[in-house]
């Protein structure tokens, strides 16, 4: 068995074929039972994303995607509801119009979900995308619409942002 410092944080052979799986937590600490979970990370060594690779602290494949979403959510807030304003419109009109805007969407978040797969889950950024949304929404609403929004609103986006909040949970 070996007591030298390096063997801290690491299985012991305390039997012949290291049965135990008793782990030295500090060079002063006896043996303890091994941790439900792995132990901190030490500094400098990136975390790792969902497809096992290294995910650094800043990259453009983490930030470009939240960037083109809240792009792309600009164009589909005005192509689902802009056309509110205008309600005396031909509705095959505005429907026109409305694809038109969409295409210009799709054009942006479609790249920015392929980028944002190299270190997102799909969960994470559809979580992205409907935060975006509500923020989004909320000043279309506000400054387009010239709809108020109420405490209800804010509680109930409150209640989202912490659902979302648990899908980037670790």
């Amino acid at each position: 068995m070996c007591l030298a410092p390096h063997s801290v944080g690491t299985l012991t052979d305390c039997m012949p074929k290291g049965e135990c799986g008793m782990v030295r937590r500090s060079a002063e600490d006896s043996f303890s039972p091994p941790r439900e979970r792995p132990l901190p990370r030490k500094a400098g060594v990136p975390a790792i994303n969902v497809q096992g690779l290294p995910m650094p602290t800043f990259s453009p494949a983490a930030v470009w995607p939240i960037v083109m979403l809240a792009m792309s959510n600009v164009f589909m807030t005005f192509a689902w509801y802009g056309h509110l304003k205008f309600k005396g419109s031909a509705l095959t009109l505005v429907v026109l119009v409305s694809w038109g805007i969409a295409f210009f969407e799709y054009c942006l978040a479609v790249p920015a979900n392929r980028i944002g797969a190299q270190v997102y889950s799909a969960a994470q950024l559809k979580t992205i995308q409907e935060v975006i949304t509500l923020l989004v929404f909320s000043g279309f609403s506000v400054f387009w619409l010239k709809e108020s929004l109420t405490i209800n609103h804010f509680l109930g986006f409150a209640m989202i942002a912490g659902g979302a909040a648990l899908i980037f949970r670790a």
